[in-house]
């Protein structure tokens, strides 16, 4: 099965030139045990921000792929060789065989990060990585995530069991409390995103989820609004938040993400 153009259209403009060239170099280097490309995130979820976020992207391939195989694909989706136009890409490869299956692991074959703002990664070997943010894209990807190659995401991507999807957001939670390395308005936004997904089962957009959060919490409002402000602004002119404000909103996020959890028994 090759490429689909159609679905291109659902991503923004300015990166279907790119991803069509990704899924190109990937089918070079996987060949026929490419199973699929499933572009996930902001994409995704139709909140893609350019010049401030991320590309994500999902491959899952049979085999699984021999090492120089993935090491190849590293080097062909540097941004060296293949400048990416957003942030950044974040990609990760995963087995068939893994990814058809819930799981709470991290899980994956390649993790690679590579742009003009994000710092590299390529990473063969799980070990000391943290689960969540792996577990989180994969229940994403489930639900919206967009198949550039290949059958449709929810085809070749399993959801998460509801125990280790609460036990990913909690650690996602906890881990934006600490917000080392995160932008304050990221920070506020993915706790808007948890605590709506908690309630719905559903992943929507950061805006959406701020939006909703906001006018349910009229003591947050001033602070979700200005992190939507933030976000709308390029990363490097992203507005400064009272961190004190942050982290007491973050923990309001964490106690509704227990509250849900202990709801449907997770």
């Amino acid at each position: 099965m090759g490429a689909k153009p159609g679905l291109f259209r659902a991503v923004p403009a300015e990166v279907r030139p790119y991803l069509t060239e990704l899924v190109r170099r990937t089918r070079a280097v996987c060949g026929p045990r490419l199973t699929g490309v499933v572009a996930v995130g902001s994409l995704a979820l139709g909140d893609y921000r350019h010049g401030r976020s991320d590309i994500d992207v999902t491959v899952v391939a049979e085999g699984p792929p021999p090492a120089a195989a993935l090491r190849e694909l590293a080097d062909a989706l540097d941004h060296r060789r293949l400048p990416c136009p957003a942030a950044g890409l974040e990609l990760v490869v995963y087995a068939a065989a893994f990814a058809r299956v819930p799981s709470g692991e991290a899980g994956y074959l390649l993790d690679l990060n590579t742009g003009a703002q994000l710092p590299g990664r390529v990473a063969f070997d799980t070990a000391g990585a943290p689960s969540f943010w792996y577990v989180i894209d994969r229940s994403v990807a489930h639900q919206n995530g967009i198949a550039l190659y290949g059958p449709p995401a929810s085809e070749v991507i399993a959801a998460p069991r509801p125990t280790d999807l609460y036990t990913a957001i909690r650690a996602s939670v906890r881990e934006h409390g600490d917000g080392e390395g995160h932008l304050a308005d990221n920070r506020v936004l993915n706790g808007c995103r948890s605590v709506v997904y908690c309630r719905s089962g559903r992943w929507v957009a950061k805006r959406d989820a701020a939006g909703q959060v906001a006018a349910a919490e009229e003591d947050f409002r001033p602070l979700i609004e200005a992190a939507v402000r933030s976000f709308e602004r390029p990363r490097a002119a992203a507005l400064s938040l009272p961190d004190p404000q942050v982290r007491a909103f973050l923990a309001w996020v964490r106690a509704r993400v227990d509250e849900n959890a202990a709801a449907v028994g997770a």
